[in-house]
């Protein structure tokens, strides 16, 4: 299982790489534009709920076409997939990073308790669509892309007046790293971990 994991990550390192490449992008054009914190908090609280709903779906599609439980271990796994490593991919890895570079404006986020009332509903959406509609070879790769951008407005919600090329550097390291082992873990190898199926199986879906 661990050989299996290690070449799924691996697998995955290069897209996941292209999405930090975008995410560098992006913030460079923000930090040229001085566009203000509001308008990244905005967009954090936009791209994260529909990182749950795409990973709730991919999770609990993963599981639906590998597993063998019920509705009940579809929600279960669905969710804690989805909320648990949203939260870490999207905001505890972020404020871990906000912290080692002294960011002024550092904060943590949990999206399924301050904003309750959007995350958890979308997150049961995403499982409800994988439960009629198991699919995963898209989602996975929005998912991606929805992760990325999501950890980077939660850190540039951290940044202050001036941000120098080596912070942005540093930056897009984080979202790496944020990205790469979460999203892998919630897509690919959480649902598995719960099924009969194996590792090589799941590879043709994502």
């Amino acid at each position: 299982m661990l050989k299996d994991i290690r070449n799924e990550l691996k697998a995955h390192a290069p897209f996941t790489a292209f999405g930090a490449l975008t995410g560098i992008g992006i913030m460079a054009g923000i930090v040229y534009a001085q566009v203000p914190r509001s308008a990244s908090s905005t967009l954090f609280w936009t791209l994260h709920p529909l990182h749950v709903l795409l990973s709730a779906l991919v999770t609990a599609a993963m599981y639906r076409l590998h597993g063998k439980g019920g509705l009940g271990t579809t929600v279960l796994v669905g969710y804690l997939g989805s909320v648990g490593i949203a939260t870490l991919s999207d905001s505890i890895i972020p404020y871990f990073g906000e912290c080692l570079l002294g960011l002024p404006n550092k904060g943590i986020h949990f999206g399924f308790i301050e904003k309750w009332w959007l995350v958890n509903p979308l997150a049961l959406v995403g499982i409800a669509i994988a439960w009629f509609y198991p699919k995963t070879k898209f989602p996975h790769a929005g998912h991606v892309l929805l992760s990325t951008w999501a950890s980077l407005f939660h850190m540039i919600m951290a940044l202050g007046a001036d941000v120098d090329v080596a912070t942005m550097v540093l930056i897009t390291v984080f979202l790496f790293l944020a990205v790469w082992i979460p999203c892998c873990t919630s897509d690919i190898v959480f649902p598995l971990l719960f099924s009969k199926g194996r590792m090589e199986l799941a590879r043709e879906d994502s």
